[in-house]
């Protein structure tokens, strides 16, 4: 089921509805209700690939258990691994099974013996690269006694499957998210109002920016050989903008989501675009992949410690991985491995957390410098973007060959050019608000009702206007 649906305008009342009004009393029944609705709501998009929620929400479920049950340490490494392989073997089959088969297969072809490839017709289940991270973040602290395991199963499976953050994150860490299904919650009217807000936001960033940007993005990207080099570095941007607005968007709805039935997740975005570096980029996208792979995987390999080689090794491990993490194709190993080419330098020269402050904080504008290095930064992401774009390795160099050719000092072909007056107006609002958790979050507070309703209208009906086509969120395809 798609945010930006008809049928999820008609299933979230009714479950808010059903929540506040039938389950408040009982905080069995409220888990209950939501565990329910969560199915319900995958199972709209296929309800054969529920079996796999269930079974690895069971499998963690039960190891959690085990693991406070014994002190040994040979049998918790055992239950520790044996969740690792439930999890990663799932998302290893289903995500790329035909990724190295295919790769082995062109190895052997390299060396001269022809090798012919399985290729199986897998589906890729919707949300099954950050279940898998939820579920299993969750055997990992258990593990390392960072949280205690919970007897109370509905709470833990609702954890798991919870629906607004189900299929596209954030990633939550039971840390945070758990606890909040075994306290009572009540109605909040201004937690609730400030949720729709960012539902709102959410669905601005979706349906206005990022479904108007894929279609110029998909025409330019298709047809690269008949444009101008101009026109490709600005279907790059576009790609940029349309990536962004499509799973903040997305994120904000969920957050915006979870805050409606009592619940807060963590932020996922915090205004990357705005960073001054690439290590600032990285600690404002993606917040939820970003700190579980800091926490479950750099950090194990030993992080910044150790010999100059052996950190060097661990950023380009976690970067490439970071990529791999989002597909089975060469493209994304190739954009993980430049942003870690990005980020070595700052690392080496320990300049990697010098940015971790809000840009131009307190100020209208940003310094000279600070704008500089904001351009930068953003040229530096949308290069990148481009190999995350691509459908393969040709494609990228292909399309990055005719940006550099003569045709790039023409000018760029755009239609409709109304895309440019939206995302001016977008970075704008942004840019307002970056202080806050979401563009809008503080935007015109202290204007008048009216003038705030005024702004809410406009950004309704600009929805509407965009809506229709029902366009999916690019990381469900992840």
């Amino acid at each position: 089921m798609l945010f930006n649906s008809l049928e999820f305008a008609i299933f979230l009342p009714i479950i808010f509805i059903v929540y506040w009004f039938l389950a408040y009393k009982n905080l069995k029944f409220q888990n209950l209700l939501l565990l329910s609705a969560s199915y319900f709501f995958y199972a709209w998009w296929d309800w054969h690939f529920l079996s796999l929620i269930v079974f690895s929400s069971l499998v963690d479920y039960i190891i959690g258990l085990k693991l406070s049950r014994t002190t040994n340490e040979s049998k918790r490494k055992i239950l520790l691994l044996t969740s690792i392989f439930v999890n990663i073997g799932f998302l290893g089959f289903f995500k790329y099974f035909n990724f190295f088969s295919e790769s082995f297969a062109q190895a052997f072809t390299l060396l001269g013996q022809p090798f012919e490839a399985s290729r199986l017709n897998i589906i890729l289940p919707v949300g099954i690269s950050f279940y898998t991270f939820q579920t299993l973040s969750y055997s990992i602290d258990v593990y390392r006694k960072k949280i205690a395991p919970t007897k109370d199963i509905i709470a833990f499976f609702s954890f798991v499957s919870f629906f607004p953050q189900l299929v596209a994150g954030p990633i939550e860490r039971a840390t945070n998210l758990l606890p909040q299904f075994y306290k009572k919650r009540k109605f909040d009217y201004l937690n609730a109002i400030d949720g729709l807000k960012q539902i709102l936001w959410g669905l601005f960033k979706k349906v206005v920016i990022a479904d108007n940007c894929a279609i110029i993005v998909n025409d330019i990207f298709i047809n690269y050989a008949s444009y101008s080099g101009s026109t490709l570095i600005l279907g790059a941007i576009f790609f940029a903008f349309q990536i962004y607005g499509d799973f903040s968007g997305y994120s904000d709805i969920a957050i915006g989501t979870a805050r409606l039935f009592g619940f807060n997740l963590m932020q996922n975005f915090a205004f990357p675009y705005f960073s001054r570096d690439i290590a600032e980029f990285w600690r404002r996208w993606h917040i939820s992949l970003s700190t579980w792979f800091r926490d479950y995987l750099y950090i194990p390999l030993g992080g910044s410690r150790g010999s100059k080689n052996e950190k060097i090794r661990n950023i380009f491990i976690i970067f490439i991985v970071s990529g791999f993490w989002h597909g089975a194709n060469w493209t994304f190993i190739i954009w993980g491995a430049l942003n870690a080419l990005y980020f070595l330098p700052l690392f080496l020269l320990k300049r990697n957390r010098t940015h971790l402050d809000v840009v131009a904080e307190g100020k209208v504008l940003p310094s000279i410098r600070e704008l500089l290095n904001i351009l930068l930064t953003f040229s530096l992401t949308v290069f990148a973007w481009i190999f995350f774009r691509a459908e393969n390795l040709a494609h990228a160099i292909n399309y990055i060959s005719k940006i550099f050719s003569k045709s790039l000092f023409l000018s760029p072909e755009i239609r409709p050019k109304k895309i440019i007056l939206l995302i001016v107006v977008f970075v704008f609002l942004e840019w307002l608000g970056r202080e806050g958790r979401y563009g809008i979050e503080n935007l015109f507070i202290s204007s008048k009702r009216s003038v705030r309703w005024i702004i809410y209208m406009i950004l309704i009906i600009l929805i509407l206007y965009y809506a229709g086509g029902e366009q999916p969120f690019l990381y469900f395809q992840f």
